[in-house]
């Protein structure tokens, strides 16, 4: 065992050796850290300005809804403009935005409204840099190291989400709402900075301009990367699991986390903390081993067996009473959910033709937000009755998934 993991080490971090993917890397994850820093900073300012929790829902629902309405046309620019350009506009504007913010924050001249057109254009702004960042990857890296790619990625990004809302509690903290801001600024501004140095490899058949080419109209190409993702069996599976998964994340892992720390382990904010922590943990974990392992495993299996696990996961999350069993359980279903999403984020960059990638990555993102407020609603409501019957209705969402996967042929062979 430890020979082979010894041997399988240079992989992992083969993608590393690479500049561009260092700064692509770094870029990434200043990114997801101002991402986080962002959700803290504008939670506590309206908080501090109003000490209204309904105006807090305005001002997220803001930034959300137009990062929501707009990814698909950054996902269909992102695939006739270049990717990078993209991505260090987007940086550089959320860094602007920021740091007029804080400033105004600093200054004593900081509104509701103002936090409000803030968070809309951070929203809107955001929904460029989304796409374009898992896009990119296949003209930075070779296709033989998409897998250990994807696996560092995701763990900086899995990280930087943990560690971002943390770091921005300790600057509130120790400072005041409006520095947050400013140091979200820096971030920003240093991911563009990283994400512009890229050198990135030709496309083929697919050369990147800088600029729009003659064509069909922007809601003609959206409809073509919508189509495109429809049509073929295997991609509606990749992206229903996603679906699947993200319904997962919003509702059973903040609802449900919350109600079985509350009302079964009874340990509160404590325990809380603890199955977010193994949630994210086992995440890391997994997509670390996926990216050493390597290879071009059956992709439809993996997605069955997600299915499947994350069902039974589900089962006894409804069922269990210990906090043991509870933690190894969703540390288990964490990893999972991490490995998994190697091989089927690598499957998508090599097998979808670059001047569709970016369109049908977008797709798959806003089916996710789609999901995220469904679940958080449907399980809202599912926890009043008791959350044995939270866990079972997803359970039994989630082994249809397992099944329906297993029914095509086309999916079950997927490498």
């Amino acid at each position: 065992m430890a020979t082979t993991l010894a041997a399988d080490r240079p992989r992992l971090w083969a993608p590393a050796r690479h500049r561009s993917f260092r700064l692509l890397w770094t870029g990434q994850a200043l990114s997801l850290l101002g991402d986080g820093f962002s959700v803290v900073a504008f939670s506590w300012i309206t908080l501090s300005l109003t000490g209204s929790t309904l105006t807090l829902g305005y001002v997220l629902a803001f930034q959300a809804v137009p990062r929501a309405l707009l990814t698909l046309v950054g996902g269909t620019l992102g695939d006739t403009w270049s990717t990078r350009t993209l991505m260090v506009a987007s940086s550089w504007t959320r860094a602007a935005l920021m740091a007029t913010v804080g400033a105004a924050g600093l200054t004593g001249h900081l509104t509701v409204w103002m936090l409000c057109a803030a968070a809309a254009a951070f929203g809107a702004v955001d929904a460029f840099f989304q796409p374009a960042r898992v896009s990119i990857l296949p003209s930075v890296v070779e296709e033989d190291l998409l897998a250990p790619a994807n696996a560092l990625l995701g763990a900086g990004a899995r990280t930087a989400a943990v560690v971002g809302p943390a770091i921005g509690g300790v600057v509130i903290a120790l400072t005041q709402a409006p520095v947050a801001f400013l140091v979200d600024a820096v971030c920003f501004a240093l991911c563009g900075l990283c994400v512009a140095r890229i050198r990135t490899r030709p496309r083929p058949g697919s050369p990147k301009t800088g600029s729009a080419a003659p064509g069909p109209s922007l809601g003609a190409r959206i409809r073509e990367g919508v189509s495109f993702t429809l049509r073929d069996p295997r991609l509606r599976t990749i992206v229903a699991l996603d679906t699947a998964v993200n319904f997962c994340y919003a509702g059973p892992f903040t609802v449900g986390f919350a109600a079985l720390a509350d009302q079964v382990l009874r340990g509160g904010s404590a325990t809380l903390g603890v199955l977010n922590g193994a949630l994210a943990g086992g995440a890391v974990l997994g997509t670390l081993v996926g990216g050493a392992v390597g290879g071009r495993p059956r992709v439809g299996l993996l997605v069955a067996a997600l299915a499947g696990w994350l069902g039974a996961g589900m089962a006894v999350l409804g069922l269990a009473q210990s906090t043991p069993v509870v933690v190894a359980t969703v540390l288990a279903m964490g990893f999972a959910i991490g490995y998994q999403g190697v091989f089927g984020l690598s499957w998508i960059q090599r097998n979808i033709p670059q001047d569709v990638l970016t369109r049908v990555v977008s797709v798959d993102m806003v089916l996710g937000y789609a999901a995220a407020p469904l679940s958080l609603i449907l399980c809202g409501f599912l926890a009043g009755t008791g959350h044995v019957a939270l866990f079972a209705v997803v359970a039994v969402v989630l082994a249809g998934t397992g099944l329906a996967v297993l029914g095509s042929r086309a999916v079950r062979e997927m490498r």
